[in-house]
């Protein structure tokens, strides 16, 4: 039986990410901003979970709302880019 030396495992930190409506109190969530609420929105539309945009819950809330109150009036669409 011989023994195989062990391979030393490389230590993987993620950066934390930080709420930027948090980090920073001038900025406000307002559904009559679509370029705002645009970076939290995919190519076709959908919106980005918090733990990939890295907002905390409430403000993730306050987004939802704000993004569904846009798309209501046509400032945001609530479809991407439609290629035909």
């Amino acid at each position: 039986m011989a023994f195989r030396p062990r391979k030393k495992r490389r230590r993987i930190f993620h950066r934390r990410k930080v709420c930027r409506f948090c980090a920073d109190s001038s900025l406000a969530i307002d559904y009559k901003e679509p370029r705002t609420l645009g970076y939290f929105t995919t190519e076709r539309g959908k919106i980005i979970p918090r733990r990939i945009s890295g907002t905390c819950a409430k403000h993730q809330r306050q987004l939802n709302t704000a993004i569904k109150q846009a798309r209501t009036i046509a400032l945001l669409p609530y479809v991407g880019s439609v290629e035909v």
